[in-house]
């Protein structure tokens, strides 16, 4: 194969996994070598701008962690989407062509069938079946994530300052010289010159 380069390659044509779409539902398909910035341009406009209620990102092979990445920005940006996650193998078709051929002998094609893993994620304005495999709930908005958040800060905060009682003085012996005298103009500094405290009258 060291003279041979991959000069197309396609994917099976499968249908979507998801029961009941829209016959205009968008479908965002990542690529190993698209543009996140322009992936997320585009679904948000359909779903703010038009006015979309559902949206899917499908992508496979290399292609499926980008796939995820923008199904989680979108979600932080929208938030109240449902979801649905569906996983599956899809076939690759790869067609790779002798660059280095025989003299006076045509082409030489090899095509490879490559089975790889693939991923299609439904984003849903509107409630989804929450007992089919692969559902998620909305996340909690961020206001009241925030509003959540201060009060365990509160509450860890007031359990912190329940912890600042009184405590009982420590042994004497545990603390270090310098600190066993820190009264400032005491008649008795001048006989603790020996604990490096230097005091004049």
């Amino acid at each position: 194969m060291e003279n041979f380069r991959k000069v197309r390659t396609s994917e099976e044509e499968i249908p979507l996994p998801f029961p009941d779409l829209p016959p205009d539902v968008v479908e965002m398909r990542v690529k190993e070598g698209s543009k996140i910035r322009n992936l997320m341009n585009f679904a948000m406009a359909q779903m703010e701008l038009k006015g979309s209620r559902q949206i899917v990102f499908s992508g496979c092979g290399r292609a499926v962690t980008k796939t995820i990445t923008c199904v989680e920005i979108m979600k932080r940006k929208l938030g109240g989407l449902h979801q649905v996650t569906k996983v599956r193998y899809k076939t690759l078709l790869e067609v790779w062509e002798n660059q280095d051929p025989l003299p006076g002998s045509p082409a030489q094609k090899l095509t490879v069938h490559k089975n790889v893993p693939s991923i299609c994620i439904l984003l849903s304005r509107d409630p989804l079946d929450p007992n089919q495999t692969g559902y998620q709930p909305p996340e909690p908005q961020p206001g009241l994530g925030m509003l959540l958040g201060q009060a365990g800060e509160d509450t860890s905060s007031s359990s912190t300052k329940g912890l600042k009682r009184p405590m009982p003085p420590p042994r004497e012996e545990m603390l270090p010289k310098k600190l066993q005298v820190q009264v400032p103009n005491s008649p008795r500094c001048s006989g603790l010159t020996a604990n490096r405290l230097d005091c004049h009258h």
